[in-house]
């Protein structure tokens, strides 16, 4: 979890109140789900206090500094919601007074970009190490250690407008970055500096690197690594700074930047927008103006709020508690609570993460905690038991079961298979790439486990049975999950024959009638696969696996695989 480290004269100046006893601290903490892990009262009033917080909730990074967890107590407090008249959005168009072009060279490696500019009263010391920790906290938790997203801060005096982001040849550009004396290519950087070898598997082997470059070519910063020596070191004393956040997912940049702009004009700052604009097409158009409000209005039903909680709110008592928790509601009906997502949260997956506000924003302790007044007995449902037996045969065929994540990358559940992204469930907001998508296939799985038992003694012979989870335009939310059964064999000799000798025996077993018709998906090998069908309908798929998904995996033997959906064949 993120811990953060506050000012104490700086937060409590930021909250609009002064804690002195710690119980009471850490009980006001809760409303931003964070807890007091140290803070030494002991000190003398006009010595620097400093105050260690651990974060809890993941999906709020605008709690992980010491201005957007003041703000958060504050709004709790008094019920007074900032405003940020500063955001642009489709619906509110600003002009921007400095502009960033990004060029097409930089698509393919590092290709978002979003930035403002803030001006103020001098940087105190501990506001400088305060907005060094947010930038750091953004870019290692959020960020995925800068792969996702990286924050570079500069003096606004020292820069020639616009600033340039493209692409170059790694070998053939050197600038002095900061902590060092000399003049450094991007590769000898990445060999060489510190912070160029801790971050050098985001870049390293690409025949481009992006640079950020003045209009008179000097260098800003080589994102997401390192600033330059000049132009890229703030001080204590500077009143205009200018925030570049780069990454390699769009509302992750767009909300770090916001996060960034925020906080500043909480601190006093006066926030100028940056227009970025691009060479080639984004989500809002190729010329954007930042800090850019991109956040959809998210509804729930009061009832199903209070169904949820056990409660029976009224619509006065729902949206003050969302208030509260600093988010512009509303109700035209009196039945639906509609919320507007403040600019700097980008948290709400489900109407019913509106819910949870709602209770913090009441305080747990008006919930009356009650004793079951039913008494049930457990049993397994039909399908698991209906899962463990397909699980007994398929040990007695030989098989070893194995358990994977049902979250993981577009890279292992769509590029490597050989199939597009499209078919797959996308999470909205997710803290890494690797777990981006819902998987479909229980196959990914094991072929990652494949990839990696090349010293293992052959045959392989693997399977699992889990949920996966498909698009269902039909159906409520657009999806369904249905639990599947997946299972691969691999040796020099695996083959079709194999893999339907062990289909037939596995539906013999389970008592189940069924016919094959030839298939054409893309993971399998054209002319060597089925499609599965009981009673007319398609209950799934076996064959060999196409050798582009095997080199995908670095799967060096044949491999023969297959795929059932379990319910389909319980409800036969």
């Amino acid at each position: 979890m993120p811990k953060i480290e506050v000012n104490e004269e700086l937060f409590f100046g930021l909250a609009g109140k002064t804690w002195s006893d710690k119980e009471e601290f850490e009980e006001d903490l809760t409303v931003a789900k964070a807890e007091l892990d140290e803070w030494d009262t002991s000190l003398s009033a006009d010595r620097e206090r400093t105050i260690k917080i651990e974060l809890n909730d993941t999906n709020r990074p605008d709690l992980w500094s010491t201005a957007g967890l003041a703000r958060q107590l504050r709004m709790y407090r008094t019920r007074s919601i900032p405003s940020y008249p500063f955001f642009a959005s489709r619906k509110k168009a600003l002009k921007a007074p400095y502009r960033v072009v990004v060029e097409k060279s930089v698509k393919g490696v590092r290709p978002w970009l979003a930035g403002l500019v803030a001006k103020g009263k001098p940087i105190s010391d501990a506001l400088l190490r305060d907005m060094i920790q947010t930038q750091e906290k953004l870019a290692w938790n959020f960020g995925r250690k800068r792969k996702g997203v990286s924050i570079g801060i500069y003096r606004i005096a020292l820069i020639e407008w616009p600033v340039h982001y493209r692409g170059v040849d790694p070998d053939k550009v050197s600038f002095v970055p900061l902590q060092e004396t000399r003049t450094m290519t991007l590769n000898q950087i990445l060999e060489q500096h510190p912070k160029g070898i801790e971050y050098a598997s985001i870049l390293k082997g690409r025949p481009v690197h992006p640079l950020l470059t003045d209009a008179k070519g000097r260098v800003l910063s080589y994102p997401p690594i390192i600033n330059s020596a000049d132009l890229g070191a703030v001080q204590v004393g500077d009143a205009e700074i200018f925030i570049e956040v780069t990454g390699s997912d769009y509302p992750s940049v767009a909300l770090s930047s916001a996060i960034m702009a925020c906080d500043l004009a909480d601190m006093g700052f006066e926030i100028d927008n940056v227009q970025v604009d691009y060479e080639y097409d984004t989500p809002f158009g190729s010329s954007v103006v930042f800090p850019y409000y991109f956040q959809e209005e998210v509804s729930v039903p009061l009832d199903d709020a209070n169904r949820l909680l056990g409660s029976s709110l009224e619509m006065a008592d729902a949206l003050e508690a969302l208030t509260r928790m600093g988010l512009c509601a509303y109700s035209t009906d009196g039945a639906v609570i509609h919320v507007a997502p403040p600019e700097y949260r980008n948290d709400f997956l489900h109407p019913f993460d509106i819910v949870e506000d709602i209770m913090i924003g009441v305080g747990m302790e008006k919930f009356v905690p009650q004793r079951p007044t039913d008494f049930t007995i457990g049993r397994l449902t039909p399908i698991e038991r209906f899962s463990r037996k397909a699980k007994s045969i398929m040990v007695g065929l030989g098989y070893q079961e194995m358990i994977y994540n049902y979250l993981g990358s577009g890279k292992d559940y769509a590029e490597k298979m050989q199939v597009s992204a499209e078919g797959l469930v996308k999470i909205a907001n997710p803290m890494t790439e690797n777990y981006e998508y819902v998987r479909n296939s229980p196959l990914p799985g094991l072929l990652q486990t494949e990839s990696v038992s090349a010293k293992a003694s052959y045959p392989h012979r693997t399977f699992e049975v889990g949920k996966v989870v498909l698009k269902a335009p039909e159906v409520n939310y657009g999806v369904v999950t249905r639990q599947y059964i997946g299972f691969l064999t691999s040796h020099a000799q695996a083959d079709y024959n194999e893999i339907a000798s062990h289909v037939a025996a596995f539906m013999y077993l389970l008592g189940k009638e069924y016919t094959v018709r030839e298939s054409s998906d893309s993971r399998f090998v054209p002319g060597r696969q089925v499609d599965v069908l009981v009673d007319g309908a398609r209950v799934g798929i076996f064959g060999e696996l196409h050798p582009l998904v095997l080199e995908a995996f670095g799967v060096m033997m044949p491999c023969a695989a297959g795929e059932l959906d379990l319910e389909m064949l319980l409800e036969d």
